[in-house]
């Protein structure tokens, strides 16, 4: 990749910067950085504030941390679950710095048809964050970590994708810590449903729409030109949520055409 062009990557819950292990050797020459998101699995480091916890205050922290590594502009982002949206923030509130994403849903067009009846048993665990049971359940307790988080990757992965999460000792080691897996539903307080008057993103995208996620049907991509003016929707076949790890070579070549424009 010509000129060491920066490629940002972020990642999902419940993920790691791990999760994106494959899929680096295939960005050869790129500077690639993976943020810790604070709060999330390894990034947890104590509570965090529902008021930290939006989209739009990681997507502050994370240009901040850009700043600092002297990354300004000509920058590739990436990011699917959580990690699309905290980019999307990212583009809207600094569009100059980037010049190519690359995301996953969810997205404001989405609005609210993720509260369909019809989509209760898809949805549900959302609503079960926002209550303090979750943590009472989850939280600190290795065994109900990994059943959880194993019963996430069973559900939404896709039917080519392994039995178990590839990373799976270390992501459960991430969550199981006292107060991580609480910390890191927080989003889910702070960030509620998909609706949104939100001003259209003009940096170049490809959104990478798996056809086999079960919490994003295809059809949900019907209004991505709202919100996305110079996008390109590319449906990814058998995949499922979890792109990074089920399909590495897709992401990287929709990674590869913008930073190498």
């Amino acid at each position: 990749m010509t000129g060491g062009n920066p490629v940002v990557l972020l990642h999902g819950w419940p993920g790691l910067p791990s999760d994106y292990r494959a899929l680096i050797p295939l960005l050869p020459g790129a500077r690639v950085l993976i943020p810790t998101l604070a709060g999330f699995g390894t990034g947890y480091t104590g509570p965090i504030d529902t008021a930290d916890a939006t989209a739009d205050s990681y997507a502050r922290r994370l240009l901040d941390e850009l700043d600092a590594e002297g990354v300004t502009g000509g920058v590739t982002i990436v990011g699917y679950d959580i990690g699309s949206r905290i980019a999307q923030s990212a583009l809207r509130a600094d569009p100059d710095r980037f010049i190519g994403a690359v995301l996953t849903p969810g997205y404001p067009g989405i609005g609210a048809r993720a509260g369909d009846a019809e989509y209760a048993e898809r949805f549900w665990y959302q609503h079960f964050h926002r209550t303090p049971l979750a943590a009472e359940l989850i939280d600190g307790n290795e065994s109900n970590v990994a059943s959880y988080l194993d019963w996430v990757w069973d559900q939404w992965s896709g039917p080519g994708a392994p039995q178990w999460h590839p990373h799976r000792d270390d992501l459960i080691a991430a969550y199981s810590r006292p107060g991580a897996f609480r910390a890191s539903i927080q989003w889910y307080t702070a960030n509620r449903g998909y609706s949104g008057a939100l001003p259209p993103i003009h940096t170049p995208a490809t959104i990478l729409w798996p056809d086999a996620d079960p919490l994003f049907p295809p059809a949900w991509a019907d209004r991505i030109p709202e919100f996305f003016s110079a996008a390109r929707t590319d449906f990814v076949a058998g995949c499922g949520h979890f792109l990074p790890l089920e399909n590495p070579a897709a992401l990287a070549d929709a990674i590869l055409r913008h930073a190498t424009a």
